[in-house]
């Protein structure tokens, strides 16, 4: 698939996922947020999931995996990245980048 035309905005981004990736879903089926971490050569995209509690009410941690999504202002292109704190994909990406180049 080509590349689409580079984002100029974080809705351009979240846009450019929507048409590429399944749609993350809450628990209820209900569509999950999309979240925008703009920093300067690309837009880090990712699913926001309210904290899960038990019966009890008690905190239950988040379930393990899944993957954001980084959309290059240069290019267009998306790539994913594990699901790591936001500094820590975004650093990722740009080893990755640097080693495919």
């Amino acid at each position: 698939m080509a590349p689409e035309t580079p984002p100029t905005t974080p809705d351009e981004a979240i846009q450019i996922v929507r048409a590429r990736y399944a749609q993350p879903e809450l628990p209820d089926g209900t569509p999950a947020e999309l979240n925008v971490h703009e920093f300067d050569i690309g837009y880090l995209v990712y699913a926001v999931f309210p904290p899960g509690v038990d019966a009890s009410g008690r905190p239950q941690p988040a379930p393990p995996g899944g993957a954001k999504i980084v959309v290059s202002k240069e290019t267009g292109e998306t790539v994913t990245v594990p699901n790591y704190p936001t500094e820590q994909a975004i650093a990722l990406y740009r080893k990755n980048l640097t080693q495919n180049t």
